[in-house]
């Protein structure tokens, strides 16, 4: 009998190490490396004979994106969504991927057939949730499974023009001995989609939990599988959220989109610079309204400063939303060419 192969993975970056390590070499986080068993690829090489084909002699006519129904969306992502890309949508738990997936879903199946898959909800969770997002569509198919060979076979079944699989973390290959969730399974289950995605010129959307530091959990492979990686970010005690693109294949990642949760579900905001303003009032002492670009937005932002006599030990420098060394440069050069001497001053 052959000896089983294992090396250890980090759960947390999916660095990969012939020993375990309390501390993982790759990422500094500590008791993160588990031990997995080493599996050749399940998926064999073809045997069909494939040659090289010169870039002059190649066909190609240029497809026009799907329009989510959602122009936040659409701007994030450069202008919708291109037939067989494989997008990935990574956030905090609780922030709102599903829903919005899942309105993006029900916004597409007003013209196309749409598969929405999860691996954590039942049906009849995700029904309640499209109630109370007022959808209905007939052409938005539901299905609990986490089974990747059998989302490929109602995937080609069913042929629809959007696959949404949430999340990634809860998909298994049979071929693999590993658990949902393991270094392995993310790997070769994101594989086996972006082959899908490729193959049938499908668009993907998955979905991808993220670890403490912020970052998308797994191996570090899945973000370079993906054409486009999406973060939902914001606070969960607070009603708005921002949607970016940190990798884009098809589009900037400079445009950002930003939304507010209410009660029947997300709702785009058109123009953030009132949500950014908030009460603001320009005569206010250490109040100013600056300028800033977000890809092809102008934003307007308030920037609020405090500047009082340090008596309690050196002088406190303390920001919030702006770059810390920044600061210290604009206050040297207060101090150098405007004369605004500020060494004895506490500056929030």
């Amino acid at each position: 009998m052959a000896k089983v192969k294992t090396r250890f993975f980090c759960q947390e970056c999916g660095q990969e190490s012939p020993r375990w390590f309390g501390k993982c070499p790759g990422c500094d986080n500590w008791n993160t490396l588990v031990e997995e068993v080493v599996e050749k690829s399940p998926f064999q090489k073809s045997s069909t004979k494939v040659k090289a084909i010169p870039l002059t002699e190649i066909q190609f006519q240029e497809e026009t994106r799907l329009d989510t129904g959602i122009p936040e969306l659409n701007r994030v992502l450069g202008g919708g969504v291109v037939p067989g890309s494989f997008v990935l949508l990574g956030g905090e738990p609780g922030i709102g991927k599903s829903t919005l997936l899942l309105q993006t879903a029900g916004k597409l199946a007003q013209t196309i057939d749409v598969l929405y898959i999860s691996g954590e909800e039942s049906e009849k969770q995700i029904k309640l949730r499209a109630d109370r997002l007022g959808i209905k569509e007939e052409k938005l198919h539901i299905l609990t499974e986490t089974s990747l060979n059998v989302i490929r076979d109602i995937a080609l079944t069913l042929r629809p023009g959007v696959l949404i699989v949430d999340s990634i973390q809860t998909m298994v290959l049979e071929e693999l001995q590993a658990a949902a969730g393991s270094v392995s399974q993310v790997r070769e289950g994101a594989s086996f989609l972006m082959r899908l995605a490729k193959e049938e010129e499908l668009p993907v959307f998955i979905v991808g939990h993220v670890t403490k530091e912020g970052a998308i959990a797994g191996p570090r492979v899945l973000e370079h599988i993906v054409d486009t990686v999406l973060y939902f970010e914001g606070d969960r005690h607070h009603v708005y959220r921002l949607l970016r693109a940190v990798k884009n294949r098809f589009g900037s990642t400079n445009e950002i989109g930003v939304f507010e949760m209410r009660e029947d579900g997300l709702e785009e905001v058109p123009n953030p610079s009132r949500v950014f303003l908030g009460e603001n009032s320009s005569t206010a002492p250490g109040s100013s309204v600056a300028v800033v670009m977000e890809g092809t937005r102008p934003l307007l932002v308030e920037i609020q400063a405090l500047v009082t006599p340090s008596t309690y030990g050196p002088p406190r420098r303390t920001t919030t939303g702006i770059d810390y060394n920044r600061v210290l440069m604009l206050l040297a050069v207060m101090d150098k060419k405007v004369g605004f001497h500020l060494g004895s001053y506490d500056v929030f």
